[in-house]
């Protein structure tokens, strides 16, 4: 590594409307390094915007370090000389995520997200994977020996594809659905101890699964124990939900009353750390039937129109930032890229959940699927923690989608469409016959074609 007041960070998909000011802001409150954030994104302008705001970002007041931003126009100039790596990119538009997202609701399948597992996952995976060939290339060329940092989904696929393409690449995947369950556990603390969790790192837990469907077998807060109090809670709020203000989850289409992840605590005794609406995609359609049976557990459909309305929004007020008629402010994301990025320089040992290949730390699954587990991270070093097995009826699902996960890998990168076709129908959502399951594959992949080149569709 280099000295610190050097450090460059290459951010591919900088024209990000949240993530990258997120990164801005945990890069602005960190006084102990600083250095260039070169922005790459395929919309060159809006990384030039995204430009603006941060270098406005680091001259502000409240700023604690010294940065610079600049959008580049080719992958490689981000890259060469590169430290670390951030990769946050919309693989296609809009168009396809409608296509992911609600073609199969014309055969009565309805997904809350669509970007993980199910039939959205999976084609949305099959239009990412060679985008991400291309980057772990890029990488290997140019930036060998940054540390990289995935957020796109499917992360489990993306963070897949990197170690396919270039094996010695230190990369690894970061995700936020386990923060929200250590808030949830940090209501468990408050509700039988009455005592309010200062910091989310206070609740100690250990993670095994993998993305989105990860699961924790211990939760701790200092000394005690909170598996019991968690079966209790759960017990007590599993037909009205949880939630702080009664009635807010309508207003949010991210909030839910977490009825989900107590049911799976009811029928398998170890607690879902991800939101329900991720949660949801990985079981069968028990909670998905339709759009009433969602409503009923509590937790949303996330359409596409929403995400187009929610991007109109985000672009307004970038656009009022860099015309400074809305005011800048600097303030914590609760992301912690920035943590990570300070481990691996050597500033502090740190300690977190992430997605990285298994080698053992949990014990069952296939060695170099990515698993999520904790991980301990040190100067230029990522050591995962050992995590243990999950119970069988648990790993059975889980194991399930890791052999779709590493089927779906290779359909895309052979181009196998009877492979990939064959993967698409093991998804557990799709609960139809197998001639309206390949009528839907074969609309799906129309729909996605333009980012697939070589397939015979």
């Amino acid at each position: 590594m280099k000295n610190l007041q050097s450090v460059k960070i290459a951010y591919i998909g900088g024209g990000s409307k949240s993530w990258a000011r997120s990164l801005m802001n945990d890069l602005a409150l960190e006084s102990r390094i600083s250095g260039t954030v070169a922005l790459y994104d395929l919309n060159y302008e809006a990384a030039v915007q995204n430009a603006k705001i941060g270098n406005r970002i680091s001259q502000l007041d409240d700023a604690k370090s010294d940065w610079k931003y600049e959008a580049v126009s080719t992958m490689e100039e981000a890259l060469v000389e590169s430290d670390f790596v951030i990769i946050s990119i919309l693989p296609g538009s809009f168009e396809e995520m409608a296509s992911d997202v609600h073609t199969p609701e014309k055969y009565g399948i309805y997904q809350s997200v669509g970007d993980t597992v199910g039939p959205g996952g999976h084609v949305r995976a099959l239009r990412t994977i060679p985008m991400y060939v291309e980057i772990a290339e890029s990488i290997k060329n140019h930036a060998p020996n940054a540390w990289v940092i995935n957020y796109t989904n499917p992360m489990s696929l993306c963070t897949r594809t990197l170690y396919e393409v270039f094996p010695d690449i230190k990369a690894f995947g970061c995700c936020h659905e386990v923060f929200e369950t250590q808030h949830l556990l940090g209501e468990v603390v408050k509700e039988y101890f009455n005592v309010e969790v200062e910091k989310r790192s206070d609740i100690k837990v250990n993670v095994l699964g993998i993305n989105h469907f990860t699961w924790i077998d211990q939760a701790s807060y200092k000394n005690i124990d909170l598996m019991p109090y968690y079966k209790q809670f759960a017990e007590k709020y599993a037909e009205k939900g949880f939630e702080k203000e009664e009635g807010k989850w309508k207003n949010s289409v991210f909030s839910s009353c977490h009825r989900v992840k107590f049911d799976l605590f009811k029928k398998y005794g170890l607690i879902a750390a991800a939101g329900d609406r991720h949660l949801a995609e990985f079981m069968p359609p028990i909670y998905l039937k339709d759009p009433e049976t969602v409503a009923s557990w509590k937790f949303h459909l996330t359409t596409v129109d929403f995400r187009k309305e929610d991007l109109k929004k985000k672009m307004s007020e970038n656009q009022a930032l860099i015309e400074e008629t809305k005011q800048l402010e600097v303030k914590a994301s609760g992301e912690e890229g920035v943590k990570i990025i300070q481990a691996l320089l050597g500033l502090e040992e740190f300690v977190t959940n992430v997605n990285f290949p298994n080698k053992g730390q949990i014990e069952g699954l296939p060695l170099g699927a990515i698993v999520e587990t904790n991980a301990v991270f040190r100067r230029d070093s990522v050591q995962p923690v050992f995590a243990g097995k999950l119970p069988l009826d648990i790993h059975n699902m889980v194991h399930r989608h890791v052999l779709n996960q590493e089927s779906i890998l290779q359909a895309a990168l052979t181009k196998d469409k009877a492979l990939a076709l064959n993967t698409f129908i093991n998804e557990p959502l799709l609960a139809i016959d197998r001639t309206e399951a390949e009528a839907l594959f074969e609309e799906m992949l129309q729909n996605t074609k333009h980012y697939l080149p070589g397939w015979a569709i």
